[in-house]
């Protein structure tokens, strides 16, 4: 599947937090650096995610906002 979003980071499950209707994943990308996504628990079961699985995170946003 091709897709527009230029910013595609590796990674790895390394946590996954199922509620009724959504999962929060914790994806590391490198080491002691996280990103953590909220996903339906349909998703999450649909991509077969586990932890420790190999994973590409996708980031589209329109605006990203930096405090400094």
């Amino acid at each position: 599947m091709a897709l527009s979003a230029r910013n595609a980071l590796r990674g790895k499950v390394k946590d996954i937090k199922k509620g009724q209707v959504m999962a929060e994943i914790t994806l590391e990308i490198a080491e002691g650096v996280d990103v953590v996504s909220v996903i339906t628990v349909g998703s999450a079961e649909r991509l077969g995610l586990a932890v420790g699985k190999d994973v590409e995170v996708v980031i589209k946003a329109t605006s990203v906002m930096i405090n400094a």
